[in-house]
């Protein structure tokens, strides 16, 4: 007899990993020196058929998401643009100079985030890529460039200056269409802005648009998360990412803004993600791995079904490359064994940079068990199922997961474990059964002040 839902919740809503990467970060050890990092760099793109990818984390926001999880600087002094990009360029010279290869294999994604990277002007946009453009080779084919915008932040002569660069996607911050929740978040976005934006986009050639929406904020209720799908669906948007809530006022000290009886519990929260769920996929959209939706012509739904779907920092894509280098404040770099974070404190990287070194902030070595794990969470978040190649492994997992099989999440079948259709929304608890750092930490699934809730 199936466990109900509500049972379910009140057991697996526990603190664990969102799994963009794994080794999860809190669980990073043994941090590789700079030689070494660069030294990694080389050897990853040794091969004549290696490719890598390049995220530049813009951190400026002129207004504070009360909402937002990421490493920002609030300000609306606009005059912080030029040293900023300034500093990214001498990071990549740094990059080019000790690992050349960078310039010799193709790059095949370039990703803008933030922060807001439309808090940049046409101009230092404009020099900041053509600035990396001159000094890469871009790949011939399947080569993506992207930004993501703010819509209340964005102007269609920013847009015209990617859009010459080659940008062809472009991810709009929503997160909720209703007035209501947009104060408690202060973010303030009037419905025509992003429609405005999403049409210009369009004009200018950008042939894949995405969406961001979170579920789970302040005052949000199923009549007012399906008043914000049914707003989506009006604009018709390639991808949707939805993404839940993380609650984490340790970290987000703004979260703290929030009052207890604002937010959803978690039975109501996941109420919401199945609202939007619905809508979606009666709307034709494909539901991609745990937070992803796509029209069924998107390129993500095609690497889903061909098993070609990965996962890092930047949540769900549809290839996967040997390098992702990050640039800028606190963006990570991975590679098949290394994690590398850059300083997350401005002044920090300023002054590393100036002294002409790499700005390191921490980092890990993946060891063999590393490298097995992560391959195996990858596999469950990007296709909910995994073939275990021994016995004695099964017959271990069999035995820690004994509960989750028990309780109708998770199926074995021979040596292939599978997530089941009730198993979809506990995938983080699930993985976090795979996770031997974290088991070895806290074997009952969960450590306080580390992780948002699973729901």
């Amino acid at each position: 007899m199936p466990v109900p839902f509500q049972e379910l919740l009140k057991k697996y809503d526990v603190q664990v990993p969102r799994y963009t990467s794994y080794p999860t970060v809190p669980s990073w050890t043994q941090a590789p020196s700079q030689d070494q990092w660069l030294n990694e760099i080389r050897h990853t793109l040794k091969g004549e058929s290696s490719s890598w990818a390049l995220y530049i984390h813009i951190p400026f926001c002129e207004t504070l998401c009360t909402f937002c999880g990421c490493n920002t600087i609030i300000t609306k002094n606009h005059t912080q643009e030029s040293p900023y990009v300034e500093l990214l360029l001498k990071e990549f010279d740094l990059y080019i100079k000790n690992a050349p290869e960078l310039s010799h294999r193709p790059l095949r994604q370039i990703h803008l985030g933030g922060g807001t990277p439309t808090f940049l002007s046409p101009q230092s946009l404009s020099q900041l890529v053509e600035g990396i453009f001159s000094k890469v080779k871009k790949a011939t084919q399947h080569f993506e460039a992207s930004v993501e915008v703010d819509p209340r932040r964005t102007t269609k002569e920013q847009l015209l200056a990617l859009r010459k660069a080659g940008f062809d996607r472009i991810s709009l911050g929503v997160q909720d269409f209703n007035k209501k929740v947009q104060v408690l978040i202060n973010r303030l976005q009037p419905y025509e802005i992003t429609a405005e934006i999403t049409q210009v986009s369009r004009d200018l050639g950008y042939h894949s648009v995405n969406f961001d929406l979170i579920y789970g904020l302040p005052q949000q209720d199923l009549a007012s998360m399906k008043h914000s799908v049914q707003k989506t669906l009006q604009l018709r948007p390639d991808r949707v990412a939805l993404y839940s809530f993380a609650l984490v006022p340790w970290i987000k000290p703004a979260q703290r803004l929030f009052q207890d009886h604002d937010l959803p519990t978690a039975e109501k929260k996941r109420e919401l993600y199945e609202e939007a769920r619905a809508l979606f996929l009666a709307a034709g959209y494909v539901e991609i791995g745990m937070d992803h939706f796509a029209l069924p012509t998107d390129t993500m739904v095609k690497a889903q079904t061909q098993g070609e779907l990965h996962r890092n920092f930047m949540g769900y894509t549809d290839f996967k490359t040997d390098l992702l280098l990050g640039l800028g404040v606190s963006s990570i770099s991975e590679s098949h064994s290394m994690f590398h974070q850059n300083e997350k404190l401005l002044p920090k990287f300023t002054e590393a940079l100036e002294r002409g070194e790499l700005a390191t902030h921490r980092g890990h070595i993946l060891n063999e068990d590393d490298q097995v794990v992560r391959q195996r969470i990858l596999k469950l978040m990007t296709q909910f199922h995994l073939d275990v190649p021994t016995e004695s492994e099964v017959t271990v997992l069999k035995n820690r997961m004994q509960g989750l099989e028990e309780d109708g999440l998770i199926e074995w079948r021979g040596q292939t474990l599978s997530i089941t259709l009730a198993g979809r929304p506990f995938i983080r608890n699930i993985c976090s059964f795979i996770d031997e750092h974290l088991q070895k930490a806290n074997p009952v699934n969960g450590q306080s002040k580390l992780y948002s809730k699973s729901i």
